[in-house]
């Protein structure tokens, strides 16, 4: 059945929703580019993106409301039905998930009651499944309104969504200090965030990561390490200033992966003991 028009927002919130939208507009060179932010902004109102935030949205960027529907049901990070005061997000890609992220996400499901985007009866937790955070070197993580919550268990998960729950103070393992959902969506519309100390906070790269870089960078070598070229011959295709097969050779451990810039690596196409055997025919 269609809907009715959306109900407008009170006076004093449309008029407070007005000022904001013209100083996040007045940042673009075209008001339709300021869409995300003004999504954010109707989203730091409500808690979610209502039909009445859409059709704010579109009127004020004169923009058609299925122009406003098509983004905002694009991204994942506009709700689109009232959610919790904290968004809790387990991280359910490859490397979380194996190091304990389904465990995690399974136990806070059971725990809380509520399903994948659900949120619980009291309207403090949301829960669901989210993709990779980029912090792959403190798996498994757990994120609440997009604050890190590093090396998780299932017992620390189900300790801090209680403890959200109960209103007790929680700290992020890095990052800035956590805030409510509705606070974290006006950051993310453009808005500073006045909060004593937390613009300075905030966290850096783990150790796994450190080490990867000071690797790609040759920091972390003890030596020099020389490959033989890759049509066999020595010298062939080294430079005239590149160590000569008569250097010591730095034998990689196991924690120094070669990568495809080094010497040829044996593939079961190559390797006698490990024939990759003729491709099989469609449907075998």
């Amino acid at each position: 059945m269609p809907q009715l028009p959306a109900p407008a927002y009170p006076a004093d919130v449309r008029a407070r929703l007005d000022a904001d939208a013209k100083e996040v507009i007045a940042r673009y060179p075209g008001s339709r580019s300021a869409l995300l932010p003004l999504l954010h902004l109707v989203q730091s109102e409500e808690g979610y993106v209502s039909r009445t935030g859409m059709a704010f949205c579109a009127e004020t960027l004169d923009l058609t409301t299925a122009e406003v529907t098509a983004v905002a049901t694009f991204y994942s990070m506009y709700r689109r039905k009232p959610s919790g005061d904290y968004q809790v997000g387990v991280c359910t890609n490859t490397l979380c998930a194996v190091m304990g992220g389904d465990a995690i996400f399974d136990t806070l499901k059971e725990h809380l009651g509520v399903g994948n985007n659900e949120t619980t009866d009291d309207g403090k937790v949301t829960l669901e499944h989210i993709e990779c955070n980029a912090a792959c070197d403190f798996a498994p993580v757990v994120m609440v309104n997009w604050e890190f919550f590093d090396n998780q268990t299932p017992e620390s998960a189900t300790q801090l969504v209680d403890d959200l729950i109960a209103g007790r103070t929680v700290e992020p393992t890095r990052g800035a200090p956590l805030c409510s959902y509705k606070e974290t969506a006006r950051i993310l519309a453009g808005f500073p965030d006045e909060r004593p100390g937390a613009v300075e906070a905030t966290g850096g790269a783990g150790p796994a990561s450190l080490i990867g870089l000071k690797l790609a960078k040759g920091e972390a070598l003890p030596k020099a390490r020389v490959v033989s070229p890759r049509d066999g011959q020595p010298g062939g295709g080294q430079r005239e200033d590149a160590p000569s097969h008569d250097a010591q050779v730095h034998d990689p451990s196991p924690a120094e992966r070669l990568s495809s810039h080094d010497a040829p690596q044996q593939t079961s196409a190559s390797d006698p003991e490990f024939p990759a055997g003729p491709a099989a025919e469609e449907g075998e």
